[in-house]
């Protein structure tokens, strides 16, 4: 079982003081938050693809081959590439080479975005969505593990004789997860190649996302590639932590009335009863989290979201130490031990070379 973090990237006003970071200071403290979750003993750090305000990460690859330099154990992911409008030899090459630059610590998500304006911004027509995302994704797969690629198709120049360099590290390509909130036809592509599906449960009620990755199960088994248990599926999920939950509550509830992403809608209680998001102690993060398995079964990552809506840095910091400290642990004990010897672990570059040589 995997744990971590994401983040979106954010430049939000601390509505607590009315600041707000420079955009500098907001990469900068990704960075610092990175290192903070290798420290406190997280598995994985992964940064969103977004280009417009108010958020900063246009560019993860360099960010993660930033943090890649200052890090030696954590596994550097996307919490989404933009598979529709991201030209698929550029993120074949782009992740190539941060793989070995990072030995291997890399894998990606990849998924549509929820931004409508992106798609033009790269040339692309958003009501092409799902069939960009399929066609890009079959290119990707082959120039990873092609030497030489024929292309054509609808959505870019033909290739002829293709070899995308580097090619992928130890012959291994990066490992896939396939991210939606919404899309049946992207839980099948994750299916058809025995890829991961992650389901960011952030902010619909769990029943949507139950069917979802149901799905998914249903047509990994159905292609092949094991049994519906044995499927790869990754959760996405939010913690606010203190000692005492009132304290929690009281801190963070200025945050989430004012956060852009969901300030204004639902209250904090109605949010924290209908959504995996947990405001108060360890132990309720822990016995919210142990829930996630009875709704969508033995899964292989959880990643939380800690770092956004204005929160200042010393505050994600802290979060961190008591995700690290007191949550991380507990969860990981319970999860590992109740998991059938059946359902493998989530896919390593040292997993995924090992299959490859047999």
């Amino acid at each position: 079982m995997q744990f971590g973090i994401f983040t979106v990237g954010d430049v939000t006003p601390d509505p607590t003081t009315g600041r707000a970071p420079t955009e500098a200071e907001r990469i900068k403290a990704m960075v610092t938050i990175a290192q903070k979750a290798e420290e406190v003993g997280l598995d994985v750090f992964a940064t969103g693809e977004h280009h417009n305000p108010p958020f900063v990460p246009s560019s993860p690859t360099t960010m993660l081959g930033y943090v890649a330099a200052r890090t030696e154990r954590l596994i550097l992911s996307t919490a989404t590439t933009l598979i529709t409008t991201n030209d698929p030899v550029k993120i074949a090459e782009d992740y190539a080479m941060l793989q070995h630059l990072a030995d291997g610590r890399v894998d990606l998500m990849l998924g549509r975005g929820n931004t409508p304006p992106v798609y033009p911004w790269f040339g692309q027509d958003i009501r092409q969505g799902i069939p960009l995302a399929i066609e890009n994704y079959h290119l990707l797969h082959r120039l990873w593990r092609e030497d030489v690629v024929d292309w054509e198709g609808r959505f870019r120049t033909p290739l002829r004789g293709f070899t995308a360099t580097p090619r992928p590290l130890d012959g291994v390509p990066p490992f896939v997860w396939h991210g939606s909130i919404r899309s049946p036809e992207i839980a099948e592509q994750a299916a058809y190649y025995g890829d991961g599906f992650f389901a960011n449960h952030i902010f619909w009620p769990k029943e949507h996302f139950i069917r979802l990755v149901g799905l998914y199960r249903e047509r990994f088994e159905h292609h092949g590639h094991g049994t519906a248990d044995q499927a790869i599926v990754g959760l996405g999920g939010q913690v606010f932590l203190r000692e005492r939950s009132q304290d929690a509550v009281a801190e963070f509830r200025p945050y989430f009335d004012h956060a852009p992403v969901y300030g204004g809608g639902p209250s904090l209680e109605e949010f924290t009863e209908q959504t995996p998001l947990t405001v108060g102690s360890p132990q309720e993060a822990i016995d919210k989290t142990l829930t996630f398995r009875e709704h969508f079964g033995d899964y292989q990552r959880q990643l939380f979201l800690v770092d956004h809506a204005g929160l200042p840095l010393k505050t994600v910091l802290e979060q961190l130490d008591l995700l690290g400290e007191r949550v991380v642990p507990v969860l990981r004990a319970e999860l590992d031990a109740r998991r059938p010897a059946h359902v493998p672990d989530a896919p390593t570059h040292a997993s995924l070379r090992a299959a490859a040589a047999r």
